[in-house]
């Protein structure tokens, strides 16, 4: 009985470890598309993941927390858009990333930009609600910066 018990406890315990793992789109039409159907904003994160420091620093100290894991559930869809340096890209993303970091104006890494996006005619429309980078204190200051921007009726 003790052995039945303990399966189930650590059954349920991997359950509950995959589920709070978040989906990070890397094809932003995928993510409009997902975007729009739950009704909640992209939080699109322009990174160097394989030699930006503040980049990996950002991902250590926020985003690979639990409570980012569960803010991110309640209030975006992810969209990680990345220009490495040593690690293979396809053609395409790498082209798609490069449009993008052009048409927002991205100039440094890490930056986060939140935006909605609608597809008409098969030109995307981007409205921008905010952005930032990394910000220095853990997960409750920069998700306090985040909600600003995505919540700014209820900071």
């Amino acid at each position: 009985m003790k052995k039945i018990f303990l399966i189930t406890l650590f059954l349920t315990g991997v359950f509950s470890i995959q589920a709070q793992e978040l989906k990070w789109y890397t094809d932003v039409r995928e993510a409009i598309t997902e975007s729009n159907k739950v009704h909640k904003p992209m939080l699109m994160f322009f990174t160097g993941s394989d030699w930006c420091g503040w980049c990996i620093r950002l991902q250590n100290e926020v985003l690979k927390t639990p409570e980012f894991t569960k803010w991110a559930a309640e209030n975006v869809v992810l969209v990680e858009l990345d220009y490495p340096r040593r690690t293979p890209q396809a053609p395409e993303i790498k082209n798609q990333n490069n449009e993008l970091q052009q048409a927002f104006g991205i100039q440094g890494f890490p930056t986060i930009y939140f935006t909605s996006a609608e597809a008409i005619d098969g030109k995307v429309n981007f409205k921008g609600l905010g952005q930032t980078g990394y910000v220095a204190g853990g997960p409750t200051a920069w998700l306090a910066v985040a909600n600003g921007i995505v919540n700014p009726k209820k900071s």
